[in-house]
């Protein structure tokens, strides 16, 4: 089978959702590649990102991509870069796409991304390729860059939820002592148990994402929660995800009722049996030994294992308290591909000289 890859303008919004959700019926790809993410960033953002198509002989579709074409800042000067199923500019990419790829019909990966790399390589208007969130063993990344910089690569921490079952549902004594006493002066403070669980109907989600905003204003230095157009976005993915039963909204109390006292909320994802906590906000502690935070993933893991999903990811982060709360790994990395350039040389040369990383 002979494959072809056109690069082309974003159809119409139809159009395009009908494609993407017909290749996505067919493929085994991330969350992050489906139309529930896709679609909300494109709606929430003014990006227009071309559309990058691998099709057969018959002229049907065999993967699908976003590929954003932006002048990035670089040491010295702007860097004309691709950036898969990103847009290259740091305010419409704040959602932070995980488990980055090409959307392909199953089986097919190894020749379509032989396919995309060629004909990426084949185009003369670009001097980067960023790749964003995507796995260490990515076919991508066998580009035959000049020059191949990791900028990052993080942990993503999960919780084995097979294993919390075969342990009777005893979550806890799966993890380090540390992390066990933690919880549990943090219960005890709170009663003794766990929070209690509920799920956001459509008519929740408003006051909810309000609440998620407010219980997170102040907390960060850069607060995406901040930002309009990612509140936005939030919404979006929440309000159609919820229909599609591929997002849940949980708010934690302290008791059985609405009107008990607020512990957090969690933003999730549900894929293929596995949840993914994308965003998250917690009241303020009681005391120095009250934890809302690990309290409501703890209380999530349950609900979760109960529920006979696979794995509860904390999605990727460096923080410590997905690595107390995890019972397993997975990895993902950030990657600039480059080709040759006078410029891009003298500035490698310089970050030699200077002891800085392409990330910094």
């Amino acid at each position: 089978m002979a494959l072809r890859a056109h690069f082309s303008p974003l159809p119409d919004r139809t159009t395009l959702e009908a494609r993407w959700r017909t290749m996505e019926a067919q493929s085994d790809a991330s969350f992050f590649l489906g139309w529930t993410w896709i679609g909300a960033w494109l709606d929430a953002y003014d990006v227009r990102p071309e559309l990058l198509a691998v099709t057969n002989d018959e002229g049907h579709d065999i993967a699908l991509a976003l590929v954003g074409h932006a002048m990035m800042p670089r040491l010295l000067g702007r860097a004309a870069t691709l950036c898969l199923n990103q847009a290259g500019d740091d305010g419409a990419d704040r959602p932070f796409i995980e488990y980055n790829g090409l959307l392909i019909l199953t089986d097919q990966e190894l020749p379509v991304a032989r396919t995309v790399l060629s004909a990426i390589g084949a185009r003369k208007d670009w001097r980067v390729l960023h790749l964003a969130g995507v796995a260490p063993e990515s076919p991508l990344l066998d580009f035959p860059a000049h020059r191949r910089a990791k900028l990052d690569e993080s942990p993503v921490y999960q919780i084995d939820l097979d294993a919390v079952r075969a342990a009777k549902g005893d979550y806890l004594s799966l993890l380090s002592a540390n992390t066990r006493s933690q919880i549990r002066r943090a219960m005890k403070e709170r009663g003794g148990a766990l929070p209690t669980v509920a799920r956001a109907s459509r008519a929740d989600l408003e006051p909810w994402l309000e609440e998620m905003r407010m219980l997170n204003q102040g907390r960060h230095a850069d607060n995406a929660w901040d930002n309009a157009a990612f509140r936005r976005f939030v919404a979006i993915i929440a309000e159609r995800g919820l229909e599609e039963g591929n997002v849940e909204l949980l708010r934690f109390t302290d008791g059985g009722d609405g009107d008990a006292d607020p512990v957090g909320l969690l933003l999730n994802f549900i894929h293929r049996g596995v949840a993914m906590n994308y965003q998250s906000a917690f009241t303020a502690p009681r005391s120095a030994k009250d934890k809302p935070g690990l309290l409501c993933h703890a209380a999530a893991v349950g609900d979760y294992a109960a529920h006979d999903l696979n794995l509860y990811s904390l999605l990727a982060g460096k923080d410590r308290y997905k690595q107390s709360l995890a019972t397993c790994e997975d990895r993902l990395q950030w990657w600039a591909l480059e080709r040759f350039s006078p410029r891009l040389e003298a500035e490698a040369t310089l970050r030699r000289l200077l002891r800085r990383p392409i990330s910094a």
